[in-house]
């Protein structure tokens, strides 16, 4: 994404989390890793993986605002909107899906199957096999 990116652009990271080990969302945002950059007059985007009940990027949008962002836009990998319990929409989305749980290119489950190289569905066996390993 960052290399069709043709404006100038100053790129800063954050790690949020709602889901823990878990393939549910515990509703509870984590801020993980903030931003050190000053936000006030600043246009956002927000670049996800996948947006499910939007409930994360819901108080993310607030919490960027709250800090003087002049706008805020969503744009996510994977959308998932059957499973919305906020209301939020993301403004640019590439696929949207089916509420299954997806993991592969980046997206995991207990941070594993990140490395594939593709986005598939995880078996509920894998899911419930897993928590003795």
């Amino acid at each position: 994404l960052i290399r069709e990116i043709s404006i100038d652009i100053e790129m800063e990271l954050m790690s949020v989390s709602s889901y823990g080990n878990s393939t549910q969302s515990s509703g509870r945002v984590k801020i993980e890793k903030d931003v050190g950059i000053d936000l006030t007059g600043r246009n956002v985007i927000i670049v996800e993986d996948i947006v499910d009940t939007g409930n994360t990027l819901f108080n993310l949008r607030k919490l960027l605002s709250a800090r003087g962002a002049s706008d805020v836009k969503i744009c996510c990998l994977l959308d998932k909107p059957s499973r919305r319990t906020a209301d939020i929409k993301p403004d640019y989305v590439c696929f949207e899906i089916p509420d299954e749980f997806v993991i592969g290119y980046g997206l995991d489950y207990a941070e594993k199957y990140r490395n594939l190289d593709c986005v598939g569905v995880i078996k509920s066996s894998a899911v419930m096999g897993s928590s003795s390993k």
